[in-house]
């Protein structure tokens, strides 16, 4: 049976982080929770789990979680952020790749649940990862915060799991709007790095294509009141991202 490493990046995630860290008993060989120096209950719950723990300056989504990956005991890692959990069906199947490991990295769905309910549309689901693999086949890369596991060239041959992993993403409204300014704001320094501009076409049309997408196309309506109000924010957070873009263009300007 291939050991397996289950790898966790964590800040201030007692409301989460033991939900995750029960999900993966029975199928981690090893647990390592790389913490940015929480303030709360995270390290003793962590600790009473059996996890090792170990503490990092965060530095960046990419980075922190490449830095996780180093100091797994095994080559095969399953990555789950803390507010995520092995659903029973996706548990077994990770039970049965251990037993025969075929393919370089498994991908499998994410379910998330907004303020207590199960979304199934929006574009949210079925929101594929990769989080199972050999780590020395690829790195965690992307764009900050928008993270993704990259195979290198010549090891991307995958297979897909049943199951879901279950994402505790928002418990209330403000936990939503908050996440919206803090990724809006990393996300907009990230691609305006990266030669990202925006106008004022972009600016307000923008968010419209957004909204229309995620609700009507992406069949947002059939989620109800959820439904409606993850594609108003979405288009919301759509509009702000450009508005910060906008703003580090006239602060390069007035530097220039």
């Amino acid at each position: 049976m291939i050991p397996l490493s289950v790898v966790i990046i964590t800040f201030n995630e007692e409301r989460n982080i033991g939900r995750c860290l029960e999900s993966v008993r029975g199928v981690a060989d090893d647990v390592v929770v790389l913490d940015s120096f929480s303030t709360d209950g995270t390290e003793a719950i962590c600790r009473e789990h059996g996890a090792r723990f170990v503490q990092h300056k965060f530095d960046g989504h990419i980075q922190q979680k490449n830095r996780a990956v180093s100091h797994a005991k095994y080559p095969h890692v399953l990555s789950l952020d803390a507010d995520e959990a092995l659903d029973d069906t996706l548990r077994e199947e990770i039970k049965r790749v251990k037993e025969n490991w075929e393919f370089d990295g498994y991908y499998m769905n994410r379910l998330t649940n907004y303020c207590g309910r199960w979304i199934y549309h929006c574009g949210w689901y079925p929101d594929r990862k990769l989080r199972l693999w050999d780590s020395r086949k690829g790195a965690w890369g992307g764009v900050n915060p928008h993270d993704r596991y990259e195979l290198f060239e010549g090891d991307k041959n995958t297979g897909r799991l049943k199951g879901n992993i279950l994402h505790y993403s928002y418990y209330t409204l403000g936990d939503h709007y908050r996440q919206v300014e803090y990724f809006t704001g990393i996300l907009a320094k990230s691609q305006f790095e990266n030669g990202k501009r925006a106008n004022l076409i972009t600016l307000y049309l923008s968010p419209v294509v957004k909204f229309l997408r995620d609700y009507f196309l992406k069949l947002g309506i059939l989620d109800g009141r959820a439904g409606f109000t993850i594609s108003r924010i979405s288009a919301g957070a759509t509009y702000l991202k450009y508005k910060k873009i906008r703003q580090l263009q006239k602060s390069r300007q007035q530097t220039a």
